[in-house]
């Protein structure tokens, strides 16, 4: 497995913990202000689904979660998903950010931390994977400078059962930062 992925990060007024079970309360708590957004997620982090999503991603040894912060304010999660060592390439996803902190300039501060350390960790191509009804996360990766690269029609079936059709983003190593 790639070195250095599942270590606590540092960026620009914000940082990443690999989580623990101590985490588990509180973003549990952070994902519930806002029980809407879980119908565009493939899935659910919401108050009736959390503890099994966040169980299936922890149990992924191809998957690092992280619980992030603003400062000192839990300010949502991210995670890794998907490791493969052998193509160098990974996906950042599951992101959830509290609702007070989107359209901040939070998320940019995250993307760039965690680019780096996937990047300065010998991955060569980060993706992105966004539900087509997820405008305001596919702007994100447009500003973010990923390229989009075309949608995976029927991708996949989410937790709700809506076939979800999904909008493929993804950033080179040579192509960062913009």
């Amino acid at each position: 497995m790639i070195e250095g992925l599942d270590a606590h990060m540092t960026g620009d007024g914000c940082r990443a913990e690999f989580i623990t079970d101590g985490h588990l309360e509180a973003l549990k708590s952070a994902c519930a202000e806002d029980r809407e957004i879980w119908a565009i997620y493939a899935n659910n982090f919401g108050p009736d689904g959390f503890d099994q999503s966040i169980a299936l991603y922890r149990s992924n040894p191809r998957n690092r979660t992280f619980v992030l912060y603003d400062g000192d304010a839990l300010a949502g999660m991210s995670s890794y998903l998907g490791i493969d060592d052998g193509r160098q390439c990974l996906e950042i996803g599951g992101t959830y950010y509290r609702p007070h902190l989107r359209g901040s300039g939070f998320n940019r501060r995250v993307k760039d931390m965690m680019l780096k350390r996937a990047f300065d960790s010998g991955i060569r191509r980060v993706e992105f994977r966004v539900d087509r009804r997820n405008a305001r996360s596919q702007a994100a990766m447009k500003k973010l400078g990923a390229v989009r690269e075309g949608i995976l029609r029927a991708d996949r079936i989410t937790w709700n059962g809506h076939v979800r059709d999904t909008v493929l983003f993804a950033i080179l190593k040579d192509e960062w930062p913009v």
